[in-house]
């Protein structure tokens, strides 16, 4: 299998604290892969890293053959992100802000197929402020998705969303992974990465404590529970449980 983002003993400290420390791992092309762990356990940070969106402390990044940190504008054109703390001007409307991130990219996809593809076709000419959370997040995809990248990273994509639009959000990352593309996907929802992801990197306190599919990392340990799940794995090797 060809990897398409190699991370190697990457370390992201802010001053005296240390949030990413030490981490490798690969991801291969056309997985999804996981990056799992708790809200404060250095999951963003890495991922900034890995899009070029923060220079490493130490260590090294390499995504499609490219160094983020010296080669950001090639590979822009390569990668879409939709980050958890992203956000757009309420009085914008969702076919203007597609249209403005369309542009910053050199062959960006026609925006009114995307519109359908994603769902919000419908809500072309609605501003921002009166998207539900659900929308917001398919308008988000579609920012991801507009230079037809052949990386994507989601960040949290279905953090506050209700039972039945975050498995409507799971259903758009298949739909996306089955184009072609290698997912990237940050989540601290263990269901989630058991559904979505072919392989799992468990990260705790800055550090990668376990990686494997998830049916491998289930098997993995003694359970009394009759169905253990991946809540169960991470509650296993760190001794904490994973909170929603």
């Amino acid at each position: 299998m060809k990897p398409v983002i190699v991370v190697k003993d990457l370390v992201k400290r802010y001053g005296s604290l240390t949030a990413v420390n030490g981490i490798s791992f690969e991801v291969y092309e056309n997985e999804i892969f996981g990056i799992v762990g708790p809200n404060g356990a250095g999951k963003t940070s890495a991922v900034e890293c890995i899009a070029g969106i923060r220079n490493p402390s130490s260590g090294s990044v390499n995504v499609l053959g490219l160094d983020p940190t010296k080669n950001s504008l090639e590979l822009r054109e390569l990668i879409g992100i939709q980050l958890q703390a992203g956000s757009l001007p309420y009085n914008m409307k969702v076919r203007e802000a597609l249209l403005l991130f369309a542009n910053l990219h050199q062959r960006p996809q026609p925006v009114e197929p995307l519109l359908a593809q994603m769902g919000i076709a419908q809500k072309a000419n609605d501003f921002y402020e009166k998207l539900s959370g659900g929308q917001k997040q398919r308008l988000a995809i579609a920012l991801a998705l507009v230079n037809d990248p052949k990386v994507v990273v989601f960040d949290e994509l279905t953090t506050g969303l209700d039972p039945q639009a975050r498995r409507a959000m799971w259903e758009m990352v298949r739909n996306i992974h089955a184009l072609g593309k290698t997912v990237l996907l940050i989540t601290h929802f263990m269901e989630e990465a058991e559904k979505l992801c072919d392989r799992v990197a468990f990260i705790d306190e800055g550090n990668v404590v376990a990686l494997d599919t998830p049916a491998n990392l289930i098997q993995s340990i003694n359970s009394t529970t009759p169905d253990p799940t991946l809540e169960d794995v991470f509650l296993s090797i760190t001794g904490k449980e994973m909170r929603e």
